[in-house]
């Protein structure tokens, strides 16, 4: 084993630029696969960290969900609310309406979607993580203020709105009390498009009073999931159906988030595969023209005693080991190209989270490598194996 180790480094060694181009090669498609693999695992923790702090909400709606597909089933009654309200284990309770309305500022009219509940709960789902860029946020006598979200402010209208600018929502002026900081990805789709008011303006200035979305908290997020089973069943048993209502507790929330993710990363390491591809060929290449090149010296040792498993473990030796030296080199610059790609796609899409660089993605990232080494690798060494003697030694 040490003499054909010494003669597979040998051959290696003769040959650098070629060997340095493979192990190139095969150390893109490693590095691809880890800090991709890295960036979605840091991205996946961040925000189930985020999710995490809000482990005792349980968000209620009125709509059938099969798969992606969302229908909206009517508005929640009375007799509901109170029903939930009556639960053990819940700490808090807020009822929400979200609708649409058409805007107007400025002589330009657009429908934009609102959200309007009780003005704390609403303060401590949304302003606390995301802020206010200017004003203040809503009170309960704030009949005519409202709220608004940074594409509501900066990208629906012609000009951008301010504070105490006037919107006119369904023929009704309101006046700007405050805007949104732009939120991050995790809640820019639940508060950028919209505009937030008190219960009061909706139901009296914009004539509807439909609950369409309930927000609970819960005393133990050990019991949140019961919880919720037990809203579901008595919203169910009220309107007479058994999929009237749905209950998402922020686990199960997690739960669904972590099945998407591995998805993405599913595709993303597929990707990242068609370098790995390209380099098995790159090795096949380089392993056939060694095989040209050494015909004689093949010759010569068959010649001398080599056994044809000799000579296959040879070649094998040196394809694995221009891989092993690709799969750390490119476990390494992953790593590297890892914490970049995260920082800058932090400083994109405004979530700060750093790549974690698991052990066992780098002791995959060197078993591929090593598989691919060893698959490239066996058609070149099985014809060396194969070759006559006579045939190899005459070869010039």
């Amino acid at each position: 084993m040490r003499d054909k180790l010494l003669m597979a480094y040998r051959s290696i060694r003769e040959r650098r630029t070629r060997s340095i181009l493979t192990v190139l090669g095969i150390a893109v498609g490693i590095a691809a696969i880890v800090s991709l693999m890295s960036v979605g695992y840091g991205m996946e923790e961040a925000i189930t960290g985020e999710l995490t702090g809000y482990a005792d909400f349980i968000g209620v709606f009125p709509a059938k969900i099969t798969g992606t597909t969302y229908v909206e089933l009517g508005s929640f009654t009375d007799r509901d609310l109170k029903d939930v309200q009556r639960i053990g284990g819940i700490k808090e309770f807020s009822a929400m309406t979200f609708d649409s309305a058409e805007v107007e500022y400025r002589n330009k009219r657009v429908p934009i979607f609102f959200i309007s509940g009780d003005t704390k709960e609403l303060e401590s789902m949304y302003v606390e993580p995301v802020g206010l860029k200017e004003g203040r946020w809503l009170r309960e006598n704030d009949y005519k203020g409202c709220v608004i979200g940074d594409r509501v402010a900066n990208d629906y209208f012609d000009e951008v709105v301010h504070v105490n600018d006037k919107l006119i929502i369904n023929g009704e002026k309101f006046i700007v009390v405050g805007v949104f900081e732009k939120a991050s990805t995790l809640y820019a789709s639940d508060i950028d498009p919209y505009i937030f008011l008190t219960l009061r303006a909706t139901k009296e200035a914009l004539q509807t009073d439909e609950i369409n979305y309930i927000m609970v908290r819960v005393y133990d997020i050990e019991e949140a999931e019961e919880i919720a089973e037990e809203i579901k069943e008595a919203i169910n048993d009220n309107h007479g159906l058994d999929d009237f209502a749905n209950a998402m507790t922020m686990g199960s929330m997690i739960e669904m988030m972590g099945d998407v993710f591995n998805i993405i990363r599913g595709v993303l390491v597929g990707i990242a595969a068609i370098a790995l591809v390209v380099a098995s060929i790159g090795i096949m290449n380089t392993m056939l023209m060694s095989v040209m090149e050494r015909t004689h010296e093949i010759g010569v040792m068959k010649a001398i005693g080599a056994k044809s498993s000799d000579v296959l473990s040879l070649f094998l030796l040196e394809s694995s080991m221009v891989s092993l030296v690709g799969g750390v080199v490119g476990c390494v610059l992953g790593a590297v190209a890892a914490k970049v790609i995260s920082l800058g796609a932090g400083t994109a899409l405004g979530i700060e989270f750093g790549a974690v660089v698991k052990p066992e993605v780098l002791l995959g990232g060197m078993v591929v490598a090593m598989v691919v080494g060893v698959l490239a690798g066996f058609y070149p060494a099985r014809k060396a194996s194969r070759m006559s003697p006579v045939e190899a030694v005459r070869h010039e």
